[in-house]
């Protein structure tokens, strides 16, 4: 399954990212907490450079919380810190602002002995597609300043929001690279809803997503959908799956895109429990 979505106003994003940096004192980058590293732009680290940088493991909740702890010693550097969180609930984001205090020390310091007193930190939020940076940003600022969809793409244009912890954040539209090269990366993005379901074979990814839960969460496969055992192949996965939830049409039918449609809605609502697709162990050469 090939896939390669870079609408024109991503390739616009990335310019703005690139003329913008100048004007904050450090990046917020969220991702996926379930895949934390193909949620990852490869970009950022070369835009970012030396630029003082948090990264959010968003959706925390929907991950399992042992591995996403591994992600985030894995991630933390002299200039890095990793934080899990959920932006719907707020849980995890008070950690932003002692971070904050930690990456730019140096900075509030100089500040300080200027004789500025109250202290505003002006911070760039990137990340790709559906990810949760507007429901972030919404939670920050106690409003619903920034727009948010369960689509990839809302948020269209930059914008700045003041929040009450001494921090200015700039909103920019959701970036993907122009050419996704890994399958695994490609599947995981769009498991998780980062591309839109319009542009994919729905079929095709949830028999491919069945594989992986069979490999890794068999025993959570089977609870969900009342299986007694799993086929080696995972469309009669998905056959079974559709005859357990009705999905059957006329002279006995399954009925594919629905259950197909059922099995990634669920996945993507945490209704098979918390998982994680990814591992820090898995393909270091890729991560931040």
């Amino acid at each position: 399954m090939a896939i390669n979505w870079f609408p024109g106003h991503m390739a616009k994003t990335r310019r703005e990212i690139k003329e913008n940096l100048k004007m904050v004192d450090a990046v917020i980058e969220i991702r996926d907490a379930r895949i934390p590293r193909s949620s990852a732009n490869p970009e950022v680290d070369e835009l970012c450079g030396t630029k003082p940088r948090i990264i959010l493991l968003n959706k925390a909740d929907l991950a399992e919380n042992k591995v996403t702890e591994m992600w985030i010693k894995h991630l933390t550097a002299s200039n890095v810190k990793a934080i899990p969180c959920n932006s719907i609930t707020g849980a995890g984001l008070k950690n932003i602002r002692p971070a904050l205090n930690e990456l730019l020390a140096e900075k509030h310091e100089r500040k300080s002995a200027k004789g500025i007193v109250n202290i505003v930190d002006r911070v760039m939020v990137i990340g790709i597609p559906n990810v949760g940076k507007s429901s972030f940003i919404n939670k920050m600022a106690k409003s619903t300043i920034a727009k948010t969809g369960d689509k990839p793409g809302v948020t269209r244009s930059r914008q700045w929001i003041k929040t009450k912890l001494g921090i200015e954040l700039m909103d920019t539209p959701g970036i993907l690279w122009p050419k996704l090269e890994s399958d695994e990366t490609q599947f995981n993005l769009a498991f998780t809803g980062a591309i839109k379901d319009e542009i994919m074979d729905i079929e095709e990814l949830s028999v491919k997503l069945l594989e992986v839960l069979a490999k890794n969460y068999p025993d959570r496969l089977m609870e969900r959908y009342k299986l007694t055992g799993l086929s080696e192949d995972p469309a009669e996965n998905l056959e079974m799956i559709g005859r357990k939830r009705g999905a059957v049409m006329s002279g006995g039918r399954i009925d594919y895109n629905r259950i197909a449609v059922l099995l990634l809605d669920e996945l993507r609502g945490g209704k098979l429990g918390p998982l994680s697709l990814e591992r820090p162990e898995e393909r270091p050469e890729r991560d931040a």
